[in-house]
Order: C-alpha cells, then sequence, then structure tokens
C-alpha cells in the first residue's frame, strides 16, 4: 500500500504570538511522539547520507530519523548522543535551515526534514524517561583544563570525559553554560534544560568549578605548571561588546546586548522584584542590529512591557543575518523593522536620559568584501526615532584577559590564532575553539571546533606518554603577518 508523504514539514505547535510576547514561556511547545514519527517517515533514507555533511558534530542523522519513526527513541538518541554531548540545546538554538536540512532530499520538492526539531523531541523524550549512566571507560590520570563552559568547552569536555581523562572545566560565572545561559532567553532556550545537558556532562565524570576568572586566579601557565594540567583547552567565547562610537553612547538607557541580555537571562530581571538584578526599559526601544542577539533583545524588549521595539538596520530584508525563523517570531510578536537605516548619534535630555536615535536612510550599492552589498547613505535623508532605550547588537569579540596570556598567538582584534585541524595555539599543550577563536558564531559550529580539539588533545597526550623525552607540541602555531 503506498503511503502518501507529505512535501510539508509536520508543523511545530507554538505559543500564540499575542500571548507569547508577554511571557518568557517557551515559543516552541515540541512535537508529541504521533507527530515526531510522522515527520520521521518524510525520510528518504538516502544512501549518501546528505545531511550529515553539513552538520559540524557529524550527527548519523538518517539513522537517528529511522529509530524515531519506529517509536524506539531510546535507542535514537543513543545514536544522536554517540557524537553531540547537547542535542536538547542543538535542536532548539541551531540554524539547521543553513546545515542539514540544507543539504536533505527531501527539500528539493519541498520542504526538508524537520531534522532540528525531530532531535529536540528525542532529547526531550529521553530527558523526561531516562537516567543517563556513567559509561564504563579506561580511566586516565592525565589532567586536562578546559576554560569557560559554553558550548565548544562542553562539547570539548565531554569527548574528553568519554576517553577517560579527568577533565575540570573553570567557569568565570557563578554558574556554568556561558552563552547558552547569559546569551540566549529564556523562550528560546530553558536555562533549566540547560542545567540538564551540563549535569549528563557531570555524571560522565566532568568536575565543573565557577566563579573561577582564568587570567585572575590563575593564568594558564599556572594551570599547567602549579595545577598540573597536561593540556588546556580555551573556550572562553566572544562576550565583549562592541560599540558604533556615535555621540551619545554614554546615555543612560544605552546597553550593549551582552549587559541587557545576561542581567535578563543569567539575572533573571524579567523576574524582579523576585530576583535582585532589575532591568530598565523604556517605552520606546531601537536595537542596533540585524542578527540572532538583536532579535533576542528586541523579543525580550517587548517582554519586559516596551510599547514599540524597533530593530535598526543599514542593509535591506534580504541581507539580514538572523535566522528565518527568528525573524519570522519577532515579526509575529509585533517588533517594528527599520531596514535601510543607519544611526548617526544618541540624543539625550538636559538630565542625560535617551531622547531619540538619531538616523539617515540608506541605500545598497556594490558588494563588499562580504558579498553583501555595501549599505551608502542617502543625501539629506537625516531623521530622528523617537525612544528612550538604545540596545547595540552589533557584535563581540574574545575576552581581553586571555588575549594577555604571555606567548599565546592572537589576531589583532581578539581572536586566538589557532591550527586549523588540530585546534592548537602557539603554546605547546593549549588548544583553542568556539568564539575566542572565530569571534562570535554558532552554537553547533563552536561545537563542532571543540570536538575537534578533545580528538587533537588525545592525540597529543598519547603522543608525549609514548615519547616522553619530547613533549613538546605536534605543530607549530605563529601570530600572522598583517
Amino acid at each position: 500500500m503506498m503511503v502518501n508523504i507529505s512535501n510539508k514539514k509536520v508543523p511545530m505547535p507554538e505559543q500564540d504570538p499575542q500571548v507569547r510576547n508577554g511571557n518568557f514561556h517557551e515559543v516552541a511547545q515540541g512535537y508529541t511522539p504521533e507527530m515526531a514519527m510522522e515527520e520521521a517517515e518524510r525520510c528518504l533514507q538516502c544512501k549518501h547520507k546528505p545531511c550529515m555533511n553539513g552538520c559540524p558534530v557529524r550527527v548519523r542523522i538518517p539513522e537517528f530519523i529511522e529509530q524515531v519513526a519506529q517509536g524506539n527513541f531510546g535507542e535514537a538518541y543513543d545514536i544522536i548522543a554517540s557524537t553531540n554531548n547537547l542535542p536538547a540545546i542543538c535542536g532548539r538554538v541551531c540554524p539547521q535551515e543553513n546545515q542539514c536540512e540544507q543539504l536533505c532530499v527531501r527539500g528539493i520538492k519541498g520542504e526538508p526534514v524537520a531534522i532540528g526539531r525531530l532531535e529536540r523531541f528525542v532529547a526531550d523524550w529521553y530527558m523526561a524517561n531516562r537516567h543517563l549512566e556513567k559509561p564504563e571507560v579506561e580511566t586516565r590520570n592525565q589532567k586536562v583544563a578546559v576554560v569557560g563552559s559554553g558550548p565548544a568547552s562542553l562539547a570539548c569536555a565531554g569527548d574528553l570525559a568519554k576517553m577517560g581523562y579527568q577533565v575540570t572545566v573553570f567557569e568565570a560565572f557563578h554558574v556554568p553554560g556561558g552563552v547558552l545561559m547569559y546569551g540566549i532567553p529564556e523562550f528560546r532556550l530553558p536555562k533549566a534544560l540547560v542545567q540538564k545537558e551540563i549535569a549528563n556532562l557531570k555524571t560522565l565524570g566532568v568536575e565543573i568549578r565557577t566563579n573561577m576568572v582564568i587570567g585572575k586566579i590563575y593564568d594558564i601557565d599556572e594551570l599547567m605548571r602549579e595545577q598540573n594540567y597536561e593540556a588546556v583547552f580555551i573556550g572562553t567565547g566572544a562576550g565583549l561588546p562592541s560599540f558604533m562610537k556615535i555621540p551619545g553612547e554614554n546615555l543612560n538607557g544605552v546597553y550593549s546586548a551582552n549587559e541587557f541580555l545576561t542581567r535578563i537571562n543569567l539575572m533573571k530581571a524579567y523576574k524582579f522584584p523576585d530576583c535582585d538584578t532589575p532591568v530598565k526599559v523604556g517605552r520606546k526601544v531601537a536595537v542596533i542590529g540585524g542578527g540572532n542577539v538583536a532579535m533576542d533583545a528586541a523579543r525580550s524588549a517587548k517582554r519586559l512591557g516596551a510599547e514599540d521595539v524597533y530593530i535598526v538596520y543599514r542593509r535591506s530584508e534580504q541581507e539580514l543575518p538572523a535566522r528565518a525563523e527568528e525573524y519570522h517570531h519577532a515579526c509575529e510578536e509585533g517588533i517594528k523593522m527599520k531596514f535601510l537605516t543607519n544611526p548617526t548619534a544618541i540624543l539625550g535630555t538636559e538630565n542625560g536620559y535617551v531622547r531619540a536615535l538619531q538616523c539617515v536612510e540608506m541605500e545598497l550599492g556594490e558588494p563588499d568584501a562580504s558579498g553583501r552589498r555595501r549599505p551608502v547613505t542617502k543625501k539629506d535623508s537625516e531623521f530622528e526615532l523617537d525612544v528612550d532605550t538604545v540596545i547595540m547588537a552589533i557584535g563581540q569579540s574574545p575576552n581581553p584577559l586571555i588575549k594577555s596570556t604571555q606567548g599565546l598567538a592572537t589576531q589583532d582584534w581578539g581572536g586566538i590564532v589557532v591550527d586549523s585541524e588540530s585546534m592548537a595555539t602557539s603554546i605547546p599543550g593549549v588548544f583553542a575553539g568556539g568564539d575566542a577563536v572565530t569571534g562570535a558564531a554558532t552554537v553547533i559550529l563552536a561545537m563542532g571546533a571543540g570536538k575537534q580539539a578533545a580528538s587533537a588533545i588525545d592525540t597529543y597526550l598519547q603522543g608525549k606518554l609514548q615519547d616522553p623525552e619530547n613533549p613538546a607540541c605536534f605543530f607549530t602555531v605563529t601570530k600572522p603577518e598583517n
């Protein structure tokens, strides 16, 4: 009997936009088992598995989907977890549309298989129905330090623990999770879920030490020389905010997106006064930028009571770097888009508070180095946008404390220089990955770098065991010339 397979994904249940823009509960509600099995039936089980080529952590996608189709959700989880230590997180925040789903053959004539939604379903089902048990591995006496606890670090730590190494994660904040905790809002990524994923890593044997600012309490050299860590992975992310350097950025009511989102997400400002950290949001808010961070900040401001929230972006809708899903959700929630608009100054009151954003209109010219059409100012197009809060979401750079490490080669903008294959730095035994190397990117790319580094650290440490008289690293990294 022929089964009629839909060309469209099984829709994801969601909160109504006019309800969810007043709360911080998760927007997407997740598949039921029946929905997941129906969606899994859409997979063609391609022999060459093109979808896997789009996954930075090489999840065995057709295999786990086949198990979902059969209702074997536990088996599906085991397949995913063999390469991905954070499936519940990846299923929610990875840009699947530009990675695995982009290569799905089903997408040639219709919509691709909802790989991300299925991964999320499997991970959520496992958390609700099973408990992770520590696998039996051969214990190794070598210690590895992991600096930072964002996605790159967690992926690296998890893989090393599975290999039997003694892994300690050093986190500067009071809770682990990095950008997963301070950067991504509750309505996209529930924080209790992040901590459950981290608890699974602890089950694997990973030790996590919080309130440990590496670069202040210990530097990298002290971790290796005094604390006896034989290898170090640096995954400190990109938490240093960028500003436009326009007049008025020191006015009251101007935030970096980092501060704004950290107050809301990590410090629970949306629960104030039940939590200690407040955040002041005015009636009219402008968010400068067009990426996912800008969408997160704008949608958070709306939930905190702002009447009008604008995304101010100097290019057009076609060049918008945010995920299509996040842009779509923002529009549904009433966020107003000011495309081809560039701020030139923030105007203030006599008391030093924001009163307006001075802008110019833009038009697109020839492509720049990024391949996107370069925005050019329209003559005599100045205007004022009436706002009392401005949030800068135009990018971040790496932690400057790590850049000061003696002997560590870095780019002029702060990124750590690494060997692209091994993620090794210029210091023997020290590796790095994620946003600390690339600048702000995606969770899954950071995880891929962490896994790559874990494999190289294993090779490095085993090499030291085999040749104790030559402990030097097996590659050379130097800072590139300008």
